[in-house]
């Protein structure tokens, strides 16, 4: 089988996040959600309005987004749509916080989930720009394409249903029913899949490495990035790009790097990518191509 391509540059700006975007190949038809996190107000480290707003100006895009099931400043309507004008997003697109009108369920038919709980409004879509910030997390060890498209899509009571493998949809009684590590992990993973499956496979993927925390933007007080960016990666297979992002952060020589590594191996983030591929989300084998050389 040939392997999927996946996408490099150093550059981090908003012309090379377009042009990146237009080497995939493939059109973004119809009504297109980008996926991002809108962060939790208080952290710095989210994908900034400046820099993402060109593409999704480009795609004639909504952002998309869904409530946390945390207590914060995302974990209600309104309270997440002041975030979201703080932030500035809904300066360069329109918002969708997807489950603002409650939630459906999408088969996922895993090993450990039946079914995904996504907002509602996923159903408007015709197609996605998975667009995330890469960096680490307290409980996946890092997060990625994989994560913004399980975690991120999900409900709040979808969010408390993979956080705790199947156990709960109750964000109150979450932190009580908390699984096995690898549980979570592939839970996650089933997740991703069920909106990749749902989606018919109308999804693009991209991840930014800057601001490399080992905290992840739903964190209101994260630490600082650890090490020095990296760069923009891109691909049509979600399992690829996130393993790529991986393999960069464990061939760099930063001397932040051991911290960095230290949190994913902490939680044994690494894990969700093989079982990804098992269920076939996509491939851990790819071709690399730097269009800084090209």
């Amino acid at each position: 089988m040939t392997k999927p391509v996946v996408y490099f540059t150093k550059k981090i700006t908003p012309g090379s996040l377009l042009g990146i975007y237009k080497k995939l190949g493939r059109e973004l038809k119809g009504r297109v959600g980008v996926k991002i996190s809108t962060g939790e107000p208080g952290g710095h480290n989210y994908l900034k309005p400046e820099l993402i707003g060109k593409l999704v100006k480009e795609l004639n895009a909504d952002i998309i987004e869904c409530n946390t099931a945390y207590p914060g400043r995302r974990n209600t309507l309104a309270e997440h749509l002041k975030a979201v004008e703080e932030h500035g997003f809904n300066k360069i697109a329109k918002v969708d916080l997807m489950d603002s009108e409650g939630e459906i369920e999408i088969p996922a038919g895993g090993r450990h989930l039946d079914v995904d709980i996504v907002g509602s409004h996923l159903q408007n879509y015709d197609s996605i720009l998975n667009l995330a910030h890469f960096k680490g997390h307290a409980m996946g060890g890092f997060g990625g394409v994989l994560k913004n498209q399980s975690i991120g899509v999900a409900s709040s009571a979808g969010k408390a249903y993979i956080h705790t493998a199947g156990a709960t949809r109750s964000p109150e009684e979450l932190w009580n029913k908390l699984p096995a590590q690898n549980d979570f992990l592939e839970s996650m993973a089933e997740a991703a899949k069920a909106v990749a499956d749902y989606m018919k496979g109308n999804i693009l993927y991209i991840d930014v490495m800057n601001n490399l925390s080992v905290d992840c933007d739903c964190d209101s007080h994260p630490e600082d990035p650890c090490m020095a960016d990296i760069g923009i990666l891109a691909s049509t297979d979600p399992v690829a790009v996130d393993q790529a992002c991986i393999d960069k952060i464990w061939a760099s020589d930063d001397p932040g790097r051991d911290h960095f590594i230290a949190r994913v191996e902490r939680q044994n983030g690494r894990h969700i990518l093989p079982y990804a591929e098992e269920i076939g989300l996509g491939s851990r084998a790819y071709e690399l191509v730097d269009l800084d050389n090209e």
